[in-house]
């Protein structure tokens, strides 16, 4: 069984869009264009059901730039997406990644991989470690990680996983990237694959749906510091209290 294939992208940006079809085409497969969302044209209302700026003050050091909440509520109505359909899970990509050889052959064997797992992180960090791992398809490995890395520039995700996002990040409060890394706040079996199926093309570091957040302050870097040693903590103490989700 195939997993569809969703791709975020504003009507804009054709020239991504052309590059990411003709990727997948050489690879037998077919993407469907998802309209990302452009936040300012969200209605007030529609913003404070997906954002919550009191929650932001609790979570993360900075207020989110439109750019982020955009990205966020683009995934979101995907996972929504997912939700209303009959699939057991979907392929989402944004629109600025290039596919590795393989990349089919990686789909199909996590579409044929038992769950219980909510997310296969399709792309990750070079540095990464892992807690275990386990044969998935020529030369790739289906990974545990130590720590959750922030990519989310592709990934496969079920209707558990969705399911779980959608009831524990509306409203959200911090970045998309950031915010998945928090799996324990909705038991979110994360799990990515090494080495990564996609490459971040060179316009990867322009987003298209908006600016990210300026430069850091001082008194924003010192919470940064120390949020970034409290993730560090309860990343530790949860993978212990959990146990390895490769067996």
């Amino acid at each position: 069984m195939s997993l569809p294939i969703f791709y975020i992208n504003l009507a804009r940006d054709t020239e991504r869009r052309q590059k990411l079809e003709a990727e997948l085409a050489r690879q037998g497969l077919q993407g469907t264009r998802f309209e990302a969302v452009w936040w300012a044209n969200l209605g007030e209302a529609e913003q404070k059901q997906l954002y919550s700026a009191e929650l932001n003050k609790h979570q993360f050091h900075a207020s989110l730039v439109n750019g982020e909440k955009g990205c966020y509520a683009s995934h979101i109505r995907l996972w929504q997406q997912l939700l209303a359909s009959g699939a057991p899970a979907m392929v989402v990509l944004e629109d600025d990644v290039g596919l590795k050889d393989g990349f089919a052959d990686i789909l199909g064997a996590i579409s044929q991989r038992a769950q219980p797992w909510d997310m296969v992180k399709l792309i990750g960090r070079e540095r990464d470690s892992f807690r275990g791992s386990c044969p998935l398809s020529e030369g790739v490995e289906l990974v545990d990680y130590k720590r959750v890395p922030s990519m989310t520039a592709g990934y496969a995700i079920s209707r558990q996983g969705a399911q779980k996002l959608c009831q524990s990040r509306l409203p959200f409060g911090r970045p998309i990237d950031v915010d998945l890394r928090y799996w324990w706040e909705n038991d979110l079996a994360v799990l990515g694959v090494s080495p990564a199926a996609l490459v971040l093309d060179e316009t990867s570091f322009t987003s298209s749906i908006g600016s990210k957040s300026a430069a850091v302050r001082l008194g924003q870097r010192w919470r940064k510091f120390k949020r970034q040693c409290a993730y560090s903590l309860l990343s530790a103490w949860h993978n212990a209290r959990r146990g390895p989700l490769l067996k």
